[in-house]
């Protein structure tokens, strides 16, 4: 391609996907290009994508055919789980121009320049066994938060999930690395950061040149990267953003707890409240583990927010098994609920599972236990009602108003003020 200069991303799914897209605006735009927002025109259109669901996949394709219609001259390019994961069907939809898998996502800016609209799609990609690579990357919204990626990959084999297949084997950045990032980052402004990953707790392993991947060659932790990150300077909150139960340990916990700096949040992925079914799932515990983390952490930090991932639908899930999953949740002292209902996906050991759950009884499980967050979360902050909290606002100016959140991830609005943007405030809930 010749003289393309402006450029736009959209991403679907993760918060590492966001960091990622970030990372690649920034590269594109060291390298000359011009940002534009999506809805705007451009010479090149990238979409960072999902493939966690089934909807992840036709929002794809509806925004190739948005694009197509509005920008027929536009380069479009496809990157991402659902690229990686099935290329050649990627590069079959009309419009599309360059299909980039995990291990070339990267390189776009050389790949761009070896191609011209017109021509067949381009597909750089390859056996996952071989991505064994790391690129740091951090997305930076408002210079208020930031997703910082220190980890890729997943060496669990979980019966519902493509992730191993699209993103290959756990590997992570060095301490040392992500520390730089945190300083940096804290240089330009950004007062928290998230800390994301595909599987956060895993970090440590490889590759840093001394062995293969997957193997933990500097003997680093995700206990040890929080420690260090705990000492930068200028930083005033992180996040873990997810974390399996397996993978957090009792000194991960009673480090939060002690620490000025890690907030009291965590998000532990559940998936279900029935041992049955997370023994279908190929998960690495069982409720009475995660019950114990749980308590754990109200043990330490009564006043802090705990969100949990739930599947409903699993192949499998009857209704007593379901209802064992709710009265968990009911009994659980936790403070919000991400729901997904269960969608096929190909080359899933679940796809060979039976019997499968209907899918109007998916819908009607996931909105039971959608009720059941709303209750969980307007109870829990109702008991931190009449407290003063520190609360982190945001810059956007919404009709007059802005919002932040507090220490524990309870949202504040209040009128927007200058003066409080990016700052964080005593405020009485």
């Amino acid at each position: 391609m010749q003289g393309a200069k402006t450029v736009a991303f959209h991403t679907l799914g993760c918060k590492l996907n966001y960091s990622e897209t970030s990372s690649l605006s920034r590269l594109m735009e060291n390298e000359g290009f011009e940002k534009r927002e999506f809805t705007d025109a451009a010479d090149i259109y990238v979409i960072n994508t999902c493939s966690v669901t089934e909807n992840a996949d036709k929002e794809c394709r509806q925004l190739v055919r948005r694009i197509q219609r509005k920008a027929p001259a536009s380069i479009i390019v496809i990157t991402g789980c659902y690229a990686q994961l099935k290329p050649k069907e990627i590069a079959e939809i009309p419009g599309v121009d360059l299909v980039l898998g995990a291990a070339e996502k990267f390189n776009i800016v050389k790949h761009l320049r070896e191609i011209s609209k017109g021509d067949s799609a381009k597909i750089c990609s390859c056996d996952i066994e071989d991505v064994t690579g790391f690129n740091a990357s951090y997305s930076i919204n408002d210079r208020t938060r930031t997703f910082l990626k220190v980890q890729d990959g997943c060496d669990y084999n979980c019966s519902f999930c493509t992730i191993p297949m699209a993103r290959g084997k756990s590997r992570s950045d060095s301490i040392a690395n992500v520390v730089k990032n945190a300083e940096a980052l804290a240089a330009s402004g950004v007062k928290e950061i998230v800390l994301t990953g595909i599987n956060l707790g895993d970090f440590g392993k490889g590759p840093d040149g001394n062995g293969p991947i997957g193997l933990n060659q500097r003997e680093e932790n995700f206990y040890k990267l929080i420690q260090e990150l705990d000492r930068v300077e200028g930083i005033e909150r992180y996040r873990i953003s997810s974390i399996e139960p397996n993978l957090l340990t009792n000194e991960i916990i009673e480090f939060v707890a002690n620490s000025r700096r890690f907030m009291p949040h965590f998000h532990i992925p559940l998936q279900s409240g029935s041992n049955k079914v997370l023994g279908m799932m190929r998960r690495r515990y069982r409720r009475e583990l995660y019950a114990e983390r749980v308590g754990l952490i109200k043990q330490f930090m009564p006043h802090c927010a705990i969100g949990v991932d739930v599947i409903v639908g699993f192949p499998g899930e009857a209704d007593e098994d379901f209802q064992e999953t709710y009265n968990f949740l009911h009994e659980l002292d936790i403070t919000y609920l991400h729901v997904f209902t269960y969608s096929e996906r190909d080359n899933t050991h679940a796809l060979t599972q039976k019997p499968v759950v209907p899918m109007h009884v998916r819908h009607e499980r996931n909105k039971i236990l959608r009720n059941l967050s709303y209750m969980k979360s307007q109870y829990f902050e109702a008991q931190h009602a009449g407290q003063t909290r520190k609360v982190l606002f945001e810059h956007h100016n919404k009709n007059g108003m802005m919002e932040g959140y507090t220490d524990n991830y309870i949202r504040v609005t209040a009128p927007f003020k200058e003066e409080w943007a990016n700052q964080i405030v005593e405020w009485t809930l």
